[in-house]
């Protein structure tokens, strides 16, 4: 298998899935012994400790009408998250403390937490039945959930969004949405919909956001992105003109920036002519493959 060259924030875990564990219901509770790991989190948000790192606890720890959910095995160890009964679901809302942790975790930290926070916030969102409504209940370690009356399974889904960069005659265009901070400029990103491929997707989101046809659409990396659980897609392409249209409810305002412009913005320099994507986002990362490109 070939792995692309780049390695976003949020991939790079080394816990071992051992889904021959999660579903056999007999092992997976020989693994819940006094060496197993229960990460902490203040709802969705982890705990980290003064040196930087995820706090975790023995399951003893866990709130008693809490669920276990099996992460995987490190070290020979079990480590699990909890679903607490109280437990609501994501805010999609902008959250400055979760981004200052996320750039602060070591990279297999931030993978883990990742996953954990992901499957904690869809088991939140998803306690009935999809086709008949009843209640379900969390099986195969967490990683599923059985209906109670029609005993249909569901699985933690992934949403597919594209994330891409347009160029047109050494010019890289990028967009800032609404709720952004002021000056940050981005990459443009929109949701794979039924029925279209990646490429597909990539032209037609730049068609509608920013009005431009394209052409030569390539994969670069992709990276899981739990808020709430989406996998991001990142992608370039070729504009065959620089002309905007703008879909003025999706991007406040958009621009082509030159390399130039962009190293500036990457630097932190404070008078480039916007704000750079953090280093956490696939946008940061796509912007370097650009540069490096140039």
């Amino acid at each position: 298998m070939t792995l692309s060259l780049i390695s976003p924030a949020l991939t790079g875990g080394l816990i071992d899935r051992a889904d021959q564990v999660r579903v056999d219901s007999d092992r997976l509770a020989s693994y819940m012994n006094w060496k197993a790991r229960l990460l902490t989190l203040n709802g969705l948000e982890p705990e980290v400790s003064i040196e930087g790192r995820l706090v975790w606890r023995s399951l003893a720890d866990a709130a008693p009408d809490s669920e276990l959910i099996f992460l995987g095995l490190l070290d020979d160890k079990a480590h699990f998250a909890e679903l607490k009964c109280s437990e609501p679901g994501s805010s999609l809302q902008y959250n400055p403390r979760v981004w200052q942790m996320l750039a602060s975790l070591p990279a297999d930290e931030l993978a883990l937490y990742g996953g954990a926070r992901t499957l904690v916030d869809w088991h939140a969102r998803h306690r009935f039945c999809s086709l008949c409504g009843a209640a379900s209940a969390m099986s195969k370690g967490g990683w599923a959930r059985t209906c109670s009356s029609c005993a249909a399974e569901h699985y933690p889904r992934v949403d597919p969004v594209t994330i891409m960069l347009s160029e047109f005659k050494g010019k890289v265009l990028l967009g800032r949405q609404p709720r952004f901070p002021l000056r940050r400029f981005s990459a443009l990103a929109g949701f794979v919909e039924p029925g279209e491929g990646v490429e597909e997707a990539v032209a037609r989101e730049l068609w509608e956001e920013a009005g431009i046809r394209v052409r030569n659409v390539r994969y670069v990396a992709s990276q899981p992105w739990p808020f709430p659980s989406s996998l991001m897609i990142a992608c370039t392409s070729e504009a065959l003109s620089d002309e905007l249209t703008l879909d003025t409810t999706e991007i406040e305002e958009a621009a082509w920036f030159s390399a130039a412009e962009v190293r500036a913005a990457m630097a932190g320099d404070e008078t480039a002519p916007f704000i750079a994507p953090p280093p956490f986002a696939i946008a940061h990362d796509l912007l370097k493959h650009w540069l490096d490109a140039q």
